[in-house]
């Protein structure tokens, strides 16, 4: 038998209305919640963050890509309340405070590995190879 999602609580006032009058804002914002995690350099940073707090260096040498895109991919995820920074001298530490987004990351790498296969002849969503 299919559970039913629960639904956050949404302001009337805010968002576009359905038809039944009720704002979809939480569709609006579950979408922004997951597309934070689609890229492949935050899931990364955001893997490393979670075995312990990191430095922006630390992060710079197990991403592979320049400190620049680093930098805006960890504000990101700070910005996303993913991540949480703070300043340790001229260092910025990152980690994560919240134990559900292991959880949530352990989940998804779960799914994604019993979907494989879908997922990889998926035509709608392009893979790192294909655009």
């Amino acid at each position: 038998m299919e559970r039913p999602l629960p639904m956050p609580p949404t302001p009337a006032s805010t968002g576009p209305a359905t038809d039944t009058g009720v704002a979809c804002t939480h569709l609006d914002t579950t979408a922004r919640f997951f597309r934070a995690l689609s890229d492949p350099t935050r899931l990364k940073l955001l893997e490393l963050i979670l075995r312990g707090e990191r430095t922006s260096a630390d992060c710079v040498a197990h991403a592979g890509v320049s400190q620049p895109r680093v930098s805006v991919h960890l504000s990101c995820l700070v910005d996303c309340g993913y991540v949480t920074a703070r300043r340790d001298g001229k260092k910025l530490r990152y980690s994560v405070d919240d134990p559900r987004v292991a959880d949530l990351v352990l989940l998804a790498r779960s799914l994604a590995a019993d979907n494989a296969a879908a997922l990889d002849c998926c035509p709608r969503i392009p893979s790192a190879g294909r655009t």
